[in-house]
């Protein structure tokens, strides 16, 4: 067994790896003026509508804006080691597979974190334009880090079972249309319409959307219930990449 130590080292250097290999490839640069353009087009045309100081509009769009810009992080991530050849090398690695994975997933989420802060300006403008409520804001994206962590995790699971990234991106944009939809009202009514008694529509909005729990902390409610959710489907999807690297790959060195 290794100390936390040298855990903690192992996943710094596959941390460092991935995030170089953002910036060397200018995903990053490309991925961050599409999401920042958009996302802040879509807010100001609503700030300019409504000439309210609050940041509701943007952050209801979100959800929907992170279904196909959220799976361009994730889906090099495994798919493009087994593409260049290169992940049978990464498990001849001394490292566990818990330190490469979490090294390939803190790496994302920096990306989107430094992502994120770029539409910062936002609330920047609102404060000197007046007084927003900046605790409904600060909750908003708390909630948004929160989601895009989702993301990240099911994104990277399901780059871990191909090697094509555009199937790897594909599919995880489908998960996370499915994550959000399920959570949208006339998609609930539809599918509980379809077969009453069971009611599906309202199953899935309650136990699976991730839209109850993103919209709690766009209301300004941090719950402890609603942390939980994203932090437990979080560590779900980046145990399963474990489990199926594993399986796929032999196991790792210890």
């Amino acid at each position: 067994m290794k100390s936390t130590r040298e855990t903690i080292q192992g996943t710094a250097v596959v941390y460092r790896r991935e995030l170089a290999a953002y910036f060397d490839a200018t995903i990053a640069y490309v991925y961050a003026s599409a999401f920042l353009g958009l996302s802040c087009a879509i807010y100001m045309n609503s700030f300019f509508l409504n000439a309210k100081l609050e940041m509701t509009s943007f952050f209801d769009s979100l959800p929907f804006l992170f279904i196909p810009f959220v799976p361009a992080i994730t889906m090099r991530l495994w798919a493009e080691e087994r593409a260049q050849r290169t992940f049978e090398l990464l498990l001849t690695l001394p490292l566990q597979p818990v330190q490469i994975v979490a090294g390939k997933y803190l790496a994302a989420m920096t990306l989107f974190a430094i992502v994120l802060a770029g539409t910062f300006p936002i609330p920047t403008m609102l404060l000197w334009l007046g007084r927003p409520d900046m605790g409904l804001i600060i909750a908003g994206y708390v909630g948004s880090l929160l989601l895009g962590g989702q993301f990240l995790a099911f994104g990277l699971f399901v780059s871990g079972l191909t090697r094509d990234q555009i199937v790897a991106f594909v599919l995880a944009a489908l998960i996370g249309a499915l994550f959000v939809l399920s959570g949208q009202d006339k998609v609930v009514e539809v599918l509980d319409g379809l077969v009453p008694d069971w009611a599906v529509g309202t199953f899935l909005y309650q136990s699976l959307s991730v839209m109850p729990h993103f919209e709690a902390f766009t209301d300004g409610v941090v719950g402890l219930g609603h942390v939980a959710y994203f932090g437990s489907m979080i560590v779900f999807f980046v145990f399963m990449n474990l489990v199926t690297l594993r399986k796929v790959g032999g196991e790792f060195g210890d």
